[in-house]
């Protein structure tokens, strides 16, 4: 039995190498962008691969890779009911709602003229976002029927990239500002007003279609849950100063005090009816009820390094440090083996 796993700084496979080499499970380094990829698996029994919404050749293929191996009957990680819906919010409306998640209420529209009719008919503020990006990237609050008509113009028309250039310098001066960021991002923030990225020239504009979310006023946090093999750690997010969104903000709060059994135990349903092998679930409150503002498979794993402990799936508290890559592999293996 033998696993093979794509290597790329920053992501998860660091951590999947450690534990192989520590458990002594066989493992073999693959480039996935091979053209030989599929040849150079057929000796391995399962792959593991960590792809990025935001690296262009991993938009091109990925998910085309993954899920064409898995019909072929290898084990993949991650697999189909996983990631078919990463980095897509539109996916992910009509799955929650399938469902039956509590999903903060979501609107898409595909016609422009029915998208106008709308906004004439709906309260605001509302939360617009494109269906691909992550940290916040192109979530803005729209306060206004007049704003909103100005996104849908433009969503019907010329789109939008998947680069803002004066969003990511905020970003980055946001962070830099907290210690969060060297000044040397900052200024490659600024370089790159002269030209866009190689993922937003290969991706293109976003256009054909509006995506809006209700906002749920008096969140100063979002919860992000994180399912994986009957086991789930959380973190809480601190909003940015003067604004609404958590995510990419960078202040993190881990005690155990800060999260909800019943929160807990609504993502491990959540996870199962999706049959998802790592799921993190971004929660904001409506009173006193927590509701799904998108979900994901991929995560930073550094973020999550100082988590007090985690719940198993009888929400028992384990409490210490705990190797969340490590179950990932622990799962796999599983399937492999059945």
């Amino acid at each position: 039995m033998k696993i093979a796993i794509h290597q790329k700084k920053n992501d998860f496979s660091s951590k999947w190498i450690e534990y192989c080499q520590n458990n002594g499970i066989d493992y073999k380094i693959v480039n996935c962008y091979s053209n030989n990829i599929i040849e150079e698996l057929q000796e391995c029994n399962a792959l593991m691969w960590h792809f990025n919404q935001a690296i262009p050749a991993d938009y091109l293929f990925a998910k085309q890779l993954i899920f064409a191996l898995e019909a072929s009957g290898k084990k993949v990680f991650p697999d189909f009911c996983t990631s078919w819906h990463f980095d897509d919010k539109v996916a992910q409306k009509y799955l929650l709602e399938a469902i039956g998640a509590p999903l903060v209420p979501t609107y898409v529209f595909y016609d422009k003229t029915e998208a106008l009719s709308w906004v004439e008919q709906t309260t605001f503020p509302k939360v617009f976002k494109l269906r691909h990006g992550a940290g916040s990237a192109h979530v803005k609050l729209i306060e206004s029927s007049k704003d909103a008509r100005k996104i849908i113009h433009r969503a019907f028309s010329r789109g939008f990239s998947q680069y803002d250039k004066i969003a990511s310098i905020k970003d980055r001066l946001y962070k830099f500002r907290n210690g969060k960021n060297s000044w040397w991002n900052v200024i490659k923030g600024v370089l790159r007003l002269a030209k866009t990225t190689q993922f937003a020239k290969i991706a293109g504009n976003e256009r054909g279609y509006v995506y809006f979310q209700d906002f749920i006023p008096q969140n100063d946090y979002d919860i992000r849950v994180i399912v994986i093999a009957g086991k789930a750690f959380a973190i809480k997010r601190l909003t940015r100063e003067g604004d609404f969104r958590a995510s990419g903000s960078g202040h993190v709060l881990y005690e155990k005090k800060h999260f909800d059994e019943e929160l807990i135990q609504q993502s491990f349903e959540i996870a199962d009816q999706l049959k998802s092998q790592c799921l993190a679930i971004d929660y904001v409150y409506d009173g006193a009820k927590p509701m799904v503002v998108e979900i994901s498979y991929g995560f930073i794993k550094e973020v999550y390094y100082s988590c007090e402990g985690y719940w198993d799936r009888n929400l028992n508290w384990n409490p210490g440090s705990f190797d969340a890559q490590g179950w990932m592999v622990e799962s796999l293996l599983e399937k492999v083996v059945k």
